[in-house]
């Protein structure tokens, strides 16, 4: 009766384990609903089976995937307090630890952002205790950004924090730390200390990602100098950004194409050796048949039954390293066409009347509510009229370069040197700079430069909304939240506006809405609008980046 129940336990502990490995290739594979449900089917086994250990592991990996996630219906954070119950009950420093970072990223959000850095805080304290500098580095780091969105003295000194403990073997990460330092200076308008920290990155030679980085690094310095009116140093640092972002795309093509070589290679190999190997049985085969014709005339008619199912099998290879060349011509294909794709798609965007639409727009639109702040406090005079005159002449200006550029423009203008998350913030700068409307740019997971078709396309997608709810929806107040993670960049786009009854509306009507559907959906993406008539819009859109 012991032996029965001792089998049947280790059978449900088999299943367990079976549901959990089937759980961890689902979510491998992006199959986040398979990874879900046989996490759960895991952790349910575990639990009547009382392994408080594997019930533990199963609690943090729902946390972390249903976090992760939008599209599963349930919510994370009772996974979590259960596990940091059972840290707690285990009291193991190093469980606490990765439980006091979840709880961190889960508090990530602005509105929470002070519970956020209270639970880094702890995580420091734990640190000191098993003293692991992997971890205090990492937990400084996400410190330094957080302080970033509050106080900007506290973020100057975790960041000194985070690089004074880094090793000369940290290469990489002493590289990105000081680009995010430089980042941060940036956006407070210190450009010269900026470019103090983007020095020290240049003193570094990365051990990986080297044309990566060196593209990022030139692109800062090549902003940060333009900034200051270093116009040539500014244009020799753009000579080098252009050389670095070349050698990568070019870098990258060739892989992909080298890869298609190398499967063809060993296909070949494959089907000689199989030929080969055949020709030496056959001719063994012969070798005994003719010995053993009169006596064995069974085995000789069972020998060359296997003989002709070797001939097949030599057939069905053939068809199959066929099937393998007509793959790699048809990658080989692929490629040209993408690459052919995107210059189409460049080349129509600097057509005038797309980029009258796109690139101008949003300016225009900002022009008037200078113009309207202008008329209303003529008589009022509630603001000063100098800087009304001052902001309205500047974004003249900046609408006759526009207007100039197109003519000329070789490039994908602001996002070339900046990069998305930068154009999107400085389009929001200028935009509130009116007064009529706020925009706040919320930015996640953004630390390094997608590829650059694609910025564009998100960039000209973000502004075309942004000038829709600037005519349309009375708004004081919009948001852009942009964020990669897990191969997918997701943007939500909200206002305090107007709104509208979503099912009387025709959203496949007029020029706006329909083109920035069209051009999600050419991207792979999904588009989706939520409004309510009286309480303002939402506009969510997830691209996937391969």
């Amino acid at each position: 009766m012991i032996c029965s129940l001792s089998y049947a336990q280790n059978s449900q502990k088999d299943s367990a384990y079976f549901y959990f490995k089937k759980a961890i290739e689902f979510s491998n594979n992006n199959k986040h609903f398979g990874a879900y449900k046989n996490y759960i089917k895991a952790k349910n086994i575990y639990v009547y089976l009382n392994e408080i250990d594997s019930v533990a592991e199963c609690n943090l990996e729902l946390f972390e995937l249903i976090a992760s996630q939008n599209n599963l219906e349930d919510n994370s954070k009772p996974y979590l307090d259960d596990y940091y119950e059972y840290a707690l009950k285990k009291n193991d420093s190093l469980k606490l630890l990765v439980a006091s970072n979840s709880y961190a990223s889960y508090f990530w959000d602005s509105d929470t952002i002070e519970l956020s850095i209270k639970y880094y805080k702890n995580s420091l304290r734990l640190t000191e205790n098993i003293k692991l500098r992997k971890y205090r580095v990492t937990v400084y780091a996400n410190l330094a950004y957080l302080f970033t969105k509050t106080k900007t003295d506290s973020a100057s000194y975790y960041f000194k924090k985070t690089l004074s403990l880094y090793t000369k073997e940290d290469k990489n990460q002493l590289f990105a730390t000081y680009i995010n330092y430089a980042v941060f200076f940036q956006k407070q308008n210190k450009f010269e200390e900026a470019i103090i920290q983007l020095n020290n990155a240049a003193k570094i030679e990365p051990t990986a990602y080297k044309l990566k980085y060196n593209k990022i690094l030139y692109g800062k310095f090549a902003n940060c100098y333009q900034e200051i009116g270093y116009y040539k140093k500014a244009y020799e640092a753009y000579e080098k950004y252009n050389i670095y972002r070349d050698s990568l795309n070019n870098t990258a093509q060739n892989i992909a194409i080298s890869d298609l070589d190398v499967k063809y290679q060993t296909a070949e190999k494959d089907k000689k050796i199989l030929e080969t190997e055949a020709k030496r049985l056959k001719n063994r085969n012969l070798l005994i048949g003719s010995l053993l014709f009169i006596l064995l005339a069974g085995t000789i008619a069972v020998l060359s039954l296997k003989n002709s199912k070797r001939k097949r099998k030599l057939a069905e290879q053939d068809k199959e390293l066929e099937t393998q060349k007509n793959l790699t011509l048809l990658k080989e294909q692929e490629l040209t066409t993408i690459n052919a794709m995107v210059d189409g798609q460049e080349k129509e965007r600097k057509r005038i009347a797309e980029d009258l639409h796109d690139n101008l727009g949003s300016v225009l639109a900002t022009l008037k509510l200078h113009f309207e702040n202008l008329k209303m406090n003529r008589e009022k005079k509630k603001i000063n009229q100098e800087m009304l005159f001052d902001k309205t002449e500047g974004l003249i200006d900046e609408a006759y370069l526009k207007v100039r550029s197109i003519a000329h423009a070789k490039n994908a203008g602001v996002l070339a040197n900046q990069g998305l998350l930068v154009a999107i913030q400085m389009m929001a700068e200028k935009i509130s700079s009116a007064d009529k409307i706020q925009i706040e740019v919320i930015d996640f997971g953004l630390d390094k430069r997608l590829e650059n078709s694609l910025e564009i396309s998100v960039f000209r997608i973000t502004q075309e909304l942004i000038t829709n709810i600037i005519k349309h929806a009375n708004a004081k107040n919009a948001t852009i939240n942009i964020s990669l993670y897990d191969k997918n960049l997701n943007i939500i786009i909200e206002d305090d506006g107007l709104g509208f009854d979503i099912k009387k509306v025709n959203l496949k009507n007029g020029m706006g809405i329909s083109s920035i559907k069209t051009r999600v959906s050419h991207l792979g993406g999904t588009f989706n609008v939520d409004s309510t008539k009286g309480k303002g819009s939402s506009i969510i859109i997830d691209i996937p980046i391969s």
